[in-house]
């Protein structure tokens, strides 16, 4: 479906083009947005990777433990008793997403996916994990900042209240309406 509306869009694209003379101008733009698009690629990969790296440390240095234990009061509220691996998947997710790390969350994100399917009530937990991965509860959003500093903004962190409000409400409601729609499984 994805790929007959990309198709639809190109060919309204190339008829508007050639139905206003303006196609010199939108190749134009097309050519110089691409070459924009690659220098807003290699800037996100390199935030991206310091705070993957960073993410990885954390791992390795036994932090993740201690965030684990420290979130376990918050992990069993919401998804009720979980083995520790289960428990650390995902800590390390929600930690990530904290960090407003987006796509580098998601691995971690599969991860605690996986973990969840075979714990006492996968369809309600994998659904919980689904609905706080995409409310994104973001104390620091590093992907929107670098979004905003890469495209001048004089202060890439004001948008920080807004940000953790409106994530903080759309997490709050779907870990209720998961819970309801879910409260049946055994």
């Amino acid at each position: 479906m994805l790929a007959f509306v990309l198709a639809v869009m190109l060919v309204l694209s190339v008829a508007a083009g050639f139905s206003d003379g303006g196609w010199a101008e939108i190749s134009d733009a097309a050519l110089g947005q691409c070459v924009k698009a690659v220098e807003l690629g290699i800037y996100l990969a390199g935030s991206m990777a310091l705070w993957c790296g960073l993410m990885r440390v954390a791992e390795r240095s036994g932090l993740t433990r201690f965030m684990a234990r420290a979130m376990s009061p918050l992990i069993r509220l919401i998804f009720g008793r979980l083995d520790t691996d289960s428990k650390k998947a995902v800590s390390l997710n929600l930690t990530a997403n904290l960090l407003g790390l987006g796509n580098a969350a998601t691995p971690t994100g599969i991860e605690a996916v996986r973990r969840l399917e075979k714990s006492s009530r996968p369809k309600r937990n994998t659904a919980l994990i689904t609905v706080i991965n995409t409310a994104s509860i973001q104390i620091i959003p590093v992907t929107a900042a670098a979004l905003r500093s890469a495209h001048g903004s004089d202060s890439p962190m004001e948008i920080l209240p807004a940000v953790l409000v409106t994530s903080v409400c759309s997490a709050v409601v779907g870990i209720v309406t998961a819970s309801i729609l879910f409260s049946e499984e055994k």
